[in-house]
């Protein structure tokens, strides 16, 4: 059977538009699969129109299915209504949903690491040249962690607690590289003191369970649970200098 032009062409563009939709790694956005689409239309329409004959091969089955005469059967005669139908319901359904106001929630954007206010500017840890008592005052902050953050955070401080699966977003992983050694102790000292509660507009939703440990746990032992995780970790705090 000998397939007609427009038959071909028709293949051909159907072919392409597959290829471009599901054979091309990673995945084209729809705009650009539309511009390709479209420079393939119009070079399909250039090159039937190279020669008169491919021309009226192509074009004139299109004419005489619109213009119609008083041999066309019954479904030719419908065929032709259900395509002046459709054509234009489907643009103004295309048009309807490209401005159809969008009831989704908006996208929930938050700063991670919000500027502290300024009376925790500066500040450092008074037990970090305590040399002296330094393993002391180590053990005294990993007894405050296992006692009271281990459930979250974790028994390897890696953010893998009993209660993490619970969370989102999940307990900070104080075993990751750039996380606490980016960090400087008074900006820990702030996060832990205010917790999840006490933090700025700017920073929400911070959908953080933990609590205000300034409101739970001495100053002391908040300083020294800070100087645990950074021995625990092998990581230094971040310095002005």
């Amino acid at each position: 059977m000998r397939i007609p032009l427009i038959g071909k062409v028709a293949i051909i563009w159907v072919s392409l538009y597959l290829a471009l939709k599901f054979l091309v790694s990673p995945s084209l956005p729809s705009s650009v699969i539309f511009m390709y689409m479209s420079l393939i239309t119009v070079c399909i329409l250039l090159f039937v129109s190279v020669f008169p004959e491919d021309a009226e091969a192509f074009f004139g089955p299109i004419k005489r299915f619109i213009a119609g005469d008083q041999t066309d059967s019954a479904v030719r005669k419908l065929g032709r209504v259900a395509m002046f139908a459709i054509i234009p319901l489907f643009f103004g359904h295309r048009s309807y949903q490209a401005n159809m106001p969008s009831y989704e929630p908006p996208l929930e954007q938050r700063i991670v690491h919000p500027a502290p206010p300024t009376e925790f500017t500066g500040m450092y840890n008074p037990y970090r040249e305590d040399h002296e008592h330094f393993a002391e005052n180590v053990k005294r902050g990993g007894e405050v962690f296992y006692r009271n953050c281990v459930f979250c955070h974790g028994d390897k401080l890696d953010g893998t607690g009993i209660f993490a699966e619970g969370f989102n977003l999940r307990p900070a992983n104080f075993q990751e590289n750039g996380v606490i050694n980016m960090l400087q102790e008074s900006y820990l000292f702030w996060r832990i003191s205010k917790g999840g509660i006490g933090l700025p507009e700017e920073s929400t939703p911070w959908n953080s369970a933990m609590p205000r440990w300034e409101a739970i746990l001495p100053e002391e032992d908040r300083w020294k649970a800070i100087l645990f995780l950074y021995d625990y970790t092998g990581y230094k705090p971040r310095t002005w200098e």
